[in-house]
């Protein structure tokens, strides 16, 4: 009969994960035929700061960087570079997730602080994420540090 109630143990549980468009992935089992979305890690940028007698801002990032949140990025990276700091540095530390579309807005902010003469920092402290850079050899064009103690001594270092 269908209604006898079956043991966990009897019951095949197979864990499938798909990528979703998103980056996101879900799972599914056997018993449950209809897979759950996996929240997202909340996008945001929680603080924009200007280190204290110099020309440098730092931007922090943290959560899922991707296609649905790059126009937040993009506008703040543009108003940072628009005030022509000396540097940039762009903490990723907080970063689960980071996309092509995230790189696009990272590579259009570097090609414009070069333009001015400025310098853009990454700050990678992340496994995960540095190898995104490395993997498209974006760590030959964008400057990478391991912490932003690390970032802001290279930006005020003589060069």
């Amino acid at each position: 009969m269908d209604d006898e109630p079956r043991s966990d143990s009897s019951r095949e549980q197979f864990v499938v994960w798909e990528l979703l468009r998103g980056g996101y992935l879900r799972n599914a089992t056997m018993s449950n035929p209809e897979p759950s979305r996996r929240p997202p890690t909340e996008f945001c940028i929680d603080e924009t700061e200007y280190v204290h007698g110099t020309r440098i801002v730092v931007i922090a990032v943290h959560g899922d960087t991707d296609m649905y949140v790059v126009d937040e990025l993009k506008a703040r990276l543009a108003e940072a570079i628009d005030e022509a700091p000396t540097a940039v540095v762009l903490d990723l530390s907080g970063v689960t997730f980071l996309d092509s579309m995230a790189l696009g807005v990272l590579l259009s902010g570097l090609k414009r602080i070069d333009e001015m003469g400025g310098q853009l920092r990454v700050v990678t402290p992340r496994a995960e994420i540095r190898r995104i850079f490395e993997v498209t050899m974006l760590d030959q064009l964008f400057d990478l540090d391991s912490s932003r103690d690390e970032a802001l001594a290279a930006t005020t270092a003589p060069a």
